[in-house]
């Protein structure tokens, strides 16, 4: 999870015993480049900028054109190719003189008819095409472009070995049925006390609050309970776990009817790191562990022993009663967009591109943690659904979302750049930040065959340090919903880094 906060506890971190104290720390350029009012010219402002003026083209031709008219024709699959530009526009005829949308990069198509229009130097082809978008089956017209027939050609070359082809089922678990969550995170400390945790079942039993985030592998690397998985791996365990019993732990959550899910931290795990220094991230020029600005080390995505120990770690989850498996931090480091790349030794051994990592660790996750009844999930942040690349990151919104049972977006109002979606402070403008960026996710969904059904996080806390805050409270926290229960989407868990919540009955 991201914070753009510190919450001091009194505690010290060092760097494991056999590697210099003092570590190569960068900003978390993410946080900086999102956050920033006065960093014009960064490639992340530079990609804002270009979504505004989409986002100003899309909403002054707000004109309502043909809707895709049922066309059943028995036995013949309909044959989809996507978008190979970066962005094109869409005509309401033939003619092609006046724009009713802008599709992006990687927007499935159906390609319906093709004319030949004009004559002698003026003439030319143009495509008329059925996509859906904003919830709605559309009919438009292109000019006649390259359109690719599969969704890896849109892609970067060193992309080709993403998996769009596995179909995944939607499970419904009989032991394990969906539920339409409505959840709040706890952290370590509030899962290790029974005054806290009694405050929070009795929010569950007065609110729509229905199910409970909880770190079980949290940013640190700790356990909280005591688990095998650390002794199988030789990983150094806490000695002090929040929950003490496991088994009364979950029955107290059944007997409220509260579903459980398992927050696990995936690659930020200075804990298992102690143990495995040859598995850092480190910069090629000095050696050193890389960080970004809190100073915390991160394992390399490309671990698959890593890969192993979270599984098992999971596993032990899953057995104890938890509903599902939610991975954490499931990408690379910050690194300024990926231009810090070729300073920085990943140990990938593999020669494998970072969305294709992370994509295979969610897929052999699933495999083994949907064997046991139980859900998967994936965080990410929130503008992957905005952003057609990865970030940087290696996450990348299809790529993910074709492997996972549900897909969390990290949609906290807090962590837009000012002007982004052509809002002049997001974090002042709940309901109209989260909708743009459920609606833009929503959108993205649709260019996969089963994608994850899209529960977000959103915002619980106040952010102070944000040029033209408001406070956030009840009020804030329902518009943010609204946002999304006007595109359809009904599910959220709220993020509070403290786990006060200001949720009464609704």
């Amino acid at each position: 999870m991201i914070f753009i906060f510190t919450i001091s506890c009194g505690v010290k971190r060092f760097v494991f015993n056999d590697e210099p104290k003092k570590v190569e720390m960068v900003s978390d350029e993410i946080k900086v480049d999102v956050l920033s009012l006065n960093k014009d010219n960064t490639p992340l402002e530079l990609k804002k900028k270009e979504l505004i003026e989409v986002k100003k083209e899309e909403e002054t031709k707000e004109v309502i054109f043909e809707e895709k008219k049922e066309e059943k024709i028995e036995n013949q699959p309909k044959k989809f190719n996507f978008i190979k530009n970066q962005s094109i526009f869409v005509f309401k005829d033939e003619n092609q003189k006046e724009r009713v949308d802008t599709l992006r990069k990687s927007t499935k198509v159906e390609v319906l008819e093709e004319k030949t229009i004009g004559e002698g130097d003026l003439k030319k082809s143009v495509l008329k095409i059925s996509y859906r978008k904003d919830l709605k089956d559309k009919i438009g017209w292109i000019g006649k472009v390259e359109l690719a027939k599969t969704l890896n050609e849109t892609l970067p070359a060193n992309w080709k070995n993403i998996d769009f082809n596995t179909s995944y089922p939607m499970n419904n678990f009989a032991n394990n049925p969906r539920v339409n969550v409505k959840g709040i995170y706890l952290n370590i400390y509030t899962i290790g006390s029974t005054k806290k945790m009694e405050r929070l079942i009795e929010l569950a039993k007065t609110t729509e609050i229905n199910a409970f985030v909880i770190d079980v592998k949290d940013d640190n690397g700790v356990l909280s309970f005591e688990m095998e998985a650390p002794k199988k791996f030789g990983v150094q365990a806490t000695k002090n776990y929040p929950i003490k019993n496991i088994e009364l732990f979950m029955k107290k959550l059944k007997e409220n009817n509260i579903y459980a899910i398992a927050r696990i931290v995936s690659f930020k795990d200075p804990t298992y790191a102690k143990s495995n220094s040859d598995k850092v991230i480190i910069s090629r020029d000095t050696g050193k562990p890389y960080t970004n600005s809190d100073g915390i080390i991160w394992v390399s995505p490309h671990d698959r022993n890593l890969w192993e120990y979270n599984l098992a770690v999971a596993e032990e989850a899953a057995k104890a009663g938890f509903n599902e498996i939610q991975f954490d931090y499931v990408r690379f480091p910050a690194s300024n967009g990926g231009k810090l790349d070729a300073k920085l030794n990943y140990r990938n051994t593999k020669n494998e591109s970072k969305p294709e990592t992370i994509q295979k660790y969610l897929k052999y996750a699933r495999q083994r943690i949907n064997a046991l009844g139980v859900y998967t999930s994936a965080d990410v942040y929130g503008q992957v659904g905005t952003f057609s690349d990865d970030m940087g990151l290696g996450q990348h919104w299809e790529t993910v979302s074709q492997v996972v049972d549900y897909i969390s977006p990290m949609m906290y109002p807090s962590h837009y750049g000012n002007g982004a979606y052509g809002i002049p402070v997001p974090d002042a403008q709940p309901y109209k930040t989260i909708y743009h960026s459920v609606r833009d996710s929503i959108n993205r969904s649709e260019n996969i065959a089963s994608p994850a059904t899209v529960r977000p996080w959103i915002q619980a806390f106040t952010a102070k340090w944000v040029k033209g805050y408001i406070p956030y409270n009840e009020k804030e926290i329902r518009e943010q919903i609204k946002a999304m229960n006007d595109l359809g989407v009904t599910e959220y868990l709220l993020w509070s880094p403290s786990n006060n919540y200001k949720i009464t009955a609704n």
